[in-house]
């Protein structure tokens, strides 16, 4: 029983606040990739926040879904943090990589709404066929699916897909599969999808326009 006692103070012991603060300036911490590491900054987040507030940082946690992750500072009320450069910068993205999120987060919140795994895997077969009917018809099929590939490839980069390694024993070759990170949720929010629905109606009319036009010739 002591020693049942003493393990959470050995967690907390056996990492500092450069062994937290790290990994957070690289990315996103999960808690199933480092239970320890998760537990220690459970119990030590409140140094972590007074710590990367001097970056101009805060520290977003979420216990539920298991992430946490390091954004800049609103600069809203303190003009002095708004006069420091981001450490954290803001990456513009492009048009189909914004769709490709706002389906990826819909698709999460389906699954969440069917009460089943709380892990959301496509093929990409699948994610192909989500973003296929917004895209411009009669594109090359080919051309369309490298196009798709290097909107996935950039949103595994963001780090809101992970690629799953092919299951031990299946052939090679087999159809690629992701895993869309419930860490989407914090950065596509309901008044952002609302707000991309009206410009998507918006494109799609356009697209609607172009068809006929293509048609009229």
């Amino acid at each position: 029983m002591k020693m049942l006692e003493e393990q959470p103070e050995a967690t907390v012991a056996a990492h500092d606040l450069s062994s937290l603060v790290i990994p957070l300036l690289k990315g996103v911490l999960y808690r199933d990739d480092d239970a320890s590491l998760w537990s220690a900054l459970l119990d030590l987040q409140a140094r972590v926040r007074d710590y990367v507030a001097v970056l101009n940082l805060e520290l977003v946690l979420d216990e539920a879904e298991g992430y946490a992750f390091l954004r800049s500072r609103p600069t809203g009320e303190d003009s002095t943090a708004s006069a420091l450069p981001r450490l954290v910068p803001r990456r513009p993205l492009s048009f189909p990589v914004s769709l490709l999120l706002a389906l990826l987060r819909k698709k999460l919140a389906e699954s969440d709404a069917g009460g089943g795994d709380t892990r959301l895997i496509l093929s990409r077969e699948q994610i192909v066929e989500l973003i296929r009917v917004f895209l411009p018809a009669g594109s090359n099929e080919t051309k369309l699916i490298d196009q798709i590939e290097t909107h996935v490839n950039k949103i595994v980069e963001l780090g809101f897909l992970r690629r799953l390694k092919p299951a031990a024993g299946k052939r090679e070759g087999q159809a690629a599969a992701f895993e869309v990170q419930r860490i989407l949720k914090a950065f596509v929010d309901a008044q952002w999808l609302a707000d991309f629905d009206a410009q998507l109606a918006a494109y799609q009319a356009q697209l609607g326009m172009a068809a006929e036009g293509n048609a009229d010739d």
